[in-house]
């Protein structure tokens, strides 16, 4: 058994964190641009943004809308957004009586508007109840936009805009969710005219 090369590890990690951000840049920028003209468009419109996923991606959604309606850079007025994944009540009842499938796209139904932007977040592009969310605010007349890595799985079947990550190791995609969610919350500050620019 080789012995264990703390080094190596952070030096490879940060080559290949590096390398798929890279990628991301190249690939991701037009449909960047994209969801970003449909979430100014949203708040400018009196709408809101639906963020949900599973696991890590639950974190991230609960993280964006934080961000949002608290502050990302500096303080200024909310901006609308809701997790999806945050009321233990709601997700242990839909969960319980209707099925893990109908976990966000029961809370879609109750609490999506038409002009609304729902956000669903998936490493893989093929969990069940983020598709299932997505098809519901697509019924609903929200505007959908998918974070998937991969091949961007059956998400394209359901939204709008889509930004897929070139990879397939899930912490790399998840790494690049945040960034771009992060990116989206800059560009919402900054072009609904909330922070100065530099």
């Amino acid at each position: 058994m080789t012995a264990f090369d703390s080094e190596r590890l952070f030096a490879a990690g940060f080559a290949e964190h590096l390398e798929v951000a890279a990628r991301t840049r190249v690939a991701l920028g037009d449909d960047f641009a994209r969801m970003v003209e449909a979430a100014l468009e949203t708040v400018r419109g009196g709408g809101k943004l639906l963020f949900f996923g599973n696991g890590g991606s639950a974190s991230d959604a609960q993280h964006l809308a934080t961000e949002l309606t608290v502050r990302f850079i500096s303080d200024r007025p909310s901006i609308p957004a809701i997790a999806l994944t945050t009321d233990s009540s709601a997700l242990t009842a839909i969960g319980n009586d209707m099925g893990f499938a109908k976990l966000f796209a029961r809370q879609v139904e109750a609490l999506g508007r038409e002009g609304d932007l729902a956000i669903g977040i998936s490493t893989s592009g093929n969990s069940e109840n983020v598709l299932a969310a997505l098809a519901e605010a697509r019924r609903k007349g929200l505007v959908t936009v998918g974070f998937a890595g991969r091949d961007g799985g059956k998400m394209g079947e359901v939204c709008d805009i889509l930004l897929v990550v070139p990879s397939r190791v899930t912490a790399h995609i998840q790494e690049m969710h945040i960034t771009l969610g992060h990116l989206l919350c800059a560009a919402l500050e900054q072009g609904l005219g909330l922070v100065e620019t530099a």
